[in-house]
C-alpha cells in the first residue's frame, strides 16, 4: 500500500496511494497545482504531518514513524521563505558552524569558529552573491538571495540522506532564482545528492533534474525519467494545470 495522508472527521485524503521510490543520486522535481499535495508530501516524508496509511523508508530505515527531530538527522529541507532555516541574529559564519553540527549531541565547550573561518570563506565563495564577503555579518542584514544561498550550503554541508526543497527560489525575483538555481545545480550534481525540488516554474522542472514527477488531487499521476523527461515539452506539462 502507498502512503495515505487524511485530515478532519471525514478523514478527507491529502494523499492517497503514492508509491514512489527514489533511488540514491536521483535529483527528481515535483510538479503539481496548488493544493496538488506537494507540500503535504514533503510534510509527511519529514514527520510534519502524520500518515494514516503506508510506510515511509530513508536509507534503509522505516521512519514512518520516527519523531521530526530523529528525521532531521537525515532530512534537510530549505523554504520557500528565505528567513526560514536560518538564525537571524548570528552571523553567517555562526549559523554555518551551527549548521556543521546538525545531528550532534550539544556539549559545553568551545565554539571553535576561528580554526573553520577558512573553510566557512570557501564555501561561501561557491556562491556568486558576495556571501563570502559577509561571514561576519549577521544574517538579518543580508539579501533575500543571499539569505536563501545560505540555507542551501547549510542543508547541503552535512550531506543529508535526503535533500527537500519546497519551492525555494518562489520568492526570488527572476535573476537572483536563476544564480539559485545554478548553485542548487552543481551542489546536487557534485555532491551526489538524493533530492527532491518542488517548483511552479516549468522550465526549472524541465531543465534541471533527471526525473519528474507530477502529483493532482493528492495522487501521483505522471513519472518521467531519463529519455522521456528530456523529451517533454512546456505544452506537455500544462495539461497537467489545466
Amino acid at each position: 500500500m502507498g502512503v495515505n495522508v487524511a485530515v478532519g472527521e471525514t478523514s478527507r485524503a491529502l494523499l492517497s496511494d503514492i508509491n514512489l521510490t527514489v533511488a540514491p543520486g536521483d535529483f527528481v522535481t515535483v510538479l503539481g497545482a496548488n493544493g496538488a499535495g506537494k507540500s503535504t508530501l514533503f510534510n509527511a516524508i519529514t514527520g510534519d504531518k502524520p500518515v494514516s496509511g503506508g510506510t515511509i523508508t530513508l536509507a534503509g530505515e522505516n521512519i514512518t514513524t520516527a519523531r521530526p527531530e530523529h528525521r532531521a538527522r537525515l532530512i534537510a529541507r530549505v523554504f520557500q521563505d528565505p528567513k526560514m532555516g536560518t538564525a537571524p541574529r548570528m552571523t553567517v559564519a555562526e549559523n554555518l558552524l551551527l549548521a556543521s553540527r546538525r545531528g550532534q549531541h550539544l556539549t559545553l565547550k568551545l565554539r571553535g569558529l576561528k580554526g573553520r573561518m577558512a573553510e566557512f570563506l570557501a564555501l561561501a565563495k561557491k556562491t556568486t552573491n558576495g556571501l563570502d564577503q559577509a561571514l561576519d555579518k549577521p544574517t538579518e542584514e543580508l539579501s533575500g538571495g543571499q539569505r536563501q544561498a545560505l540555507s542551501l550550503l547549510m542543508a547541503t554541508m552535512k550531506e543529508p540522506a535526503l535533500l527537500l526543497l519546497d519551492e525555494h527560489t518562489a520568492a526570488l525575483d527572476p535573476h537572483t532564482s536563476a544564480e539559485i538555481m545554478t548553485l542548487t545545480d552543481s551542489i546536487v550534481r557534485q555532491e551526489k545528492l538524493t533530492c527532491l525540488m518542488i517548483t511552479h516554474q516549468l522550465e526549472e522542472a524541465l531543465k534541471y533534474g533527471n526525473r519528474l514527477v507530477v502529483l493532482q488531487d493528492g495522487r501521483l499521476v505522471a513519472d518521467y525519467a531519463g529519455a522521456k523527461k528530456a523529451a517533454l515539452t512546456r505544452e506537455d506539462l500544462l495539461q497537467y494545470f489545466a
